[in-house]
């Protein structure tokens, strides 16, 4: 039997771009719409909240996409 250790691949991509980093700022991004939402103060926030949320969405779901 071998005795060699398959290690994980180191990915040539650069690390701001790796999923951990990106999908927390789509997360916080998806928070922050949510927060827009349901807040009582300015009717601007109420009215970007939606398309806040979406893009925090989308970008979440390309982001997923990408290496570890």
């Amino acid at each position: 039997m071998s005795m060699t250790k398959h290690g994980k691949r180191k990915s040539r991509w650069p690390v701001w771009a790796r999923r951990g980093l990106m999908e927390n700022i789509a997360t916080a991004l998806i928070a922050i719409g949510f927060l827009m939402l349901f807040q009582p103060f300015a009717l601007s926030l109420y009215t970007y909240s939606f398309i806040t949320m979406l893009a925090g969405t989308v970008m979440f779901i390309i982001v997923s996409k990408f290496p570890e």
